[in-house]
């Protein structure tokens, strides 16, 4: 729930000096065996990260500044208390169903009340009071999943904002004392400032020139191919990088990116994106329009999340790189991109593989390693990535493969250790690849032969069940005929018979 110390610093740090407050961490997880009435043991602060904001801020030490700081984050304090109750954010996709579900639920009731309005009931109820309670009931839980959302933004800009406030009063208390505030002048680079003199230029390569800024003039380089900005210093991209309309290449890896602008939507020739190594908790939902990408790398970031739709316009990309992340799950999308060879999600916490995985019949190599306790299961569909040739399941908690992957039939690497795999068993995971292929293989076989003989079985008890039937219903038929007949009227009588002689 809380923002990485390291980010917000001197908040961390002083949250950790307030007995009634206690530092930044994320919130209790449920069943932590913590006891309700005993409250959890205060979590100790870094020792090498406080020393070294010590020796940076000397000032903190003061106990006057630590009285000012400790007035401006109670709020904090309280907010947190109320979003700890609430519980955890929901994820991306949680959001987007919600919203989803919303927009039909509306539409729906509009539909429902047009028809009430055409038919003249003679009910004592009110048909369209009815059909609105029964929306809103429906309506409020989505409601809720997008209000808590709300909330923890509203608490991640809260920490941010009461970040720079502390800054402010840090600056003020040595203002007062009388030192000198060292304050950095952001200019432009002078190499950056002669590529900006160029004309028609492709290429650009500005790596590791500890560059802060990128100033908005570099998105009047209209005739850029190629960029190279990766380990830099750089905190922001301008919007104006949108310019750069004959764009192929962009590597920003090795940043201190905290977001990515949402004009990089317009860079509509872009094959090849590297943002690895930032600072990204999101990427933005415009990065779906950059259908001409080829390769994207998000790998070592904070994302929680890949865009819901990223699957149904990134249709041309052939590798996707996003380790060493925070992702829970793969939007359903995913399945969508029918061109990906290569996808990377190691050293996550995803929970599991949307079924839509099997629809990536290009896929060449998969590597869903170091998810550890998280990823419990794989779906049958995996069977489906039929020119699938490596895969790494490693680190996890797998018991079972899926049945279906004996169809894997061009795999030629395949790692599993660190799993308390049962089936197959270990000795045959240990024989290789193609003994796992092997014995897969034949238990799905004997799996569909047990389920045939079980459909012959239900068939012949049918056959059986319906011969019974069908005698029953003639001994039935034979029955009625005969109680028809001697319930019949006789033939009628004749009068003569009872004349007298």
């Amino acid at each position: 729930m809380d923002a990485n110390l390291k980010n917000f610093p001197v908040l961390s740090y002083v949250m950790s000096r307030l007995p009634s407050i206690g530092p930044l961490r994320p919130s209790p997880q449920p069943n932590s065996g913590d006891d309700i009435e005993q409250p959890p043991p205060r979590p100790q602060p870094d020792v090498a990260f406080t020393d070294t904001l010590i020796e940076r801020m000397p000032h903190l030490k003061d106990p006057k500044v630590m009285a000012a700081m400790s007035e401006a984050v109670a709020e904090i304090a309280q907010t947190r208390s109320i979003l700890q109750t609430l519980g955890e954010r929901p994820d991306h996709e949680t959001i987007d169903f919600a919203k989803a579900r919303l927009a039909e639920i509306e539409d729906q009731l509009s539909h429902q009340l047009d028809e009430i309005s055409l038919e003249s009931s003679s009910s004592s109820d009110d048909p369209e009071k009815v059909k609105r309670e029964a929306a809103g009931r429906e309506k409020s839980m989505f409601k809720a999943i997008i209000q808590l959302d709300e909330m923890h933004d509203a608490y991640e800009k809260l920490l941010r904002g009461a970040e720079e406030k502390l800054m402010r009063i840090y600056d003020s208390a040595v203002s007062e004392k009388g030192e000198v505030v060292e304050e950095v002048e952001e200019e432009v680079n002078e190499e950056v400032a002669e590529v900006l003199r160029m004309e028609n230029i492709e290429k650009v390569d500005l790596s590791g020139r500890k560059l802060r800024i990128l100033p908005e003039a570099f998105g009047k380089l209209r005739s850029l191919v190629a960029v190279n900005l990766s380990s830099n210093q750089l905190q922001a991209i301008p919007d104006s990088i949108a310019g750069l309309e004959n764009l192929e290449e962009l590597n920003l890896s090795s940043n201190s990116l905290l977001s990515l602008p949402d004009s990089i939507g317009l860079l509509l020739k872009l094959k090849i994106l590297n943002v690895s190594g930032n600072k990204l908790t999101a990427l933005p939902d415009s990065i779906c329009h950059c259908r001409s990408l080829v390769e994207l790398d998000a790998s070592f970031n904070n994302l929680g999340y890949l865009p819901t739709n990223i699957g149904y316009e990134l249709v041309n990309l052939r590798k996707l790189l996003v380790h060493y992340n925070k992702i829970r799950s793969l939007p359903t999308s995913v399945g969508e991109m029918i061109s990906l060879q290569h996808l990377d999600v190691h050293f996550n916490e995803l929970h599991g593989l949307p079924l839509t995985i099997g629809k990536l019949t290009n896929l060449v190599t998969l590597n869903l390693s170091g998810n550890f306790s998280d990823l419990k299961e794989l779906p049958e569909t995996l069977g489906d990535l039929i020119n699938l040739e490596e895969l790494d399941l490693s680190n996890n908690q797998i018991h079972i493969l899926p049945n279906s992957f004996g169809r894997l039939e061009k795999l030629k690497r395949l790692n599993l250790e660190q799993n308390p795999v049962v089936i197959p068993p270990l000795e045959v995971v240990k024989a290789g690849v193609e003994a796992v292929k092997v014995f897969m293989a034949k238990r799905w076989v004997d799996l569909l032969i047990e389920e045939e003989e079980k459909s012959r079985q239900a068939a012949q008890v049918e056959q059986e069940t319906g011969w019974l039937k069908r005698s029953v219903s003639k001994l039935g038929g034979v029955v009625s005929s005969v109680s028809e007949y001697l319930g019949s009227p006789r033939t009628p009588h004749d009068p003569c018979l009872d004349q007298q002689l």
